[in-house]
């Protein structure tokens, strides 16, 4: 599966973004999905998760509240809506996934990961 992230950019605090995850190669639908990020001179964390069908999601909390998970298994696509947006929330952020086809936070247990696409959180 090839994975190619996209929709980061600069945005004021409180702002909205849309990150959207395009794959391609093997069947999309057979594979949960996952978003991570890492922010400069941390470790890559976990922001959230669906699985295969879309029917059961998972979140950091710190993206509880403000952050929206979804995919489109005809589209080969799966999205994070950002709301609220935080300086905090600066990080490259990352779209995974996994042929376990059950959410999971683990990013070990990812086994094919996008390329990133930086979010940057103006205050």
């Amino acid at each position: 599966v090839q994975l190619q992230a996209s929709g980061g950019g600069l945005v004021q605090a409180g702002g909205s973004l849309r990150l959207s995850c395009a794959a391609a190669g093997r069947t999309f639908s057979g594979y949960a999905m996952g978003w991570f990020r890492r922010a400069p001179g941390k470790e890559r964390e976990f922001v959230a998760a669906i699985s295969s069908s879309g029917g059961s999601t998972n979140y950091a909390d710190f993206a509880k509240g403000r952050f929206t998970i979804s995919r489109d298994n005809a589209q080969n696509t799966v999205n994070l809506q950002m709301n609220s947006l935080k300086p905090e929330d600066t990080a490259v952020y990352y779209c995974a996934a996994t042929r376990w086809g059950i959410v999971t936070t683990r990013d070990l247990r990812y086994d094919y990961w996008g390329q990133g696409t930086q979010v940057t959180v103006s205050s």
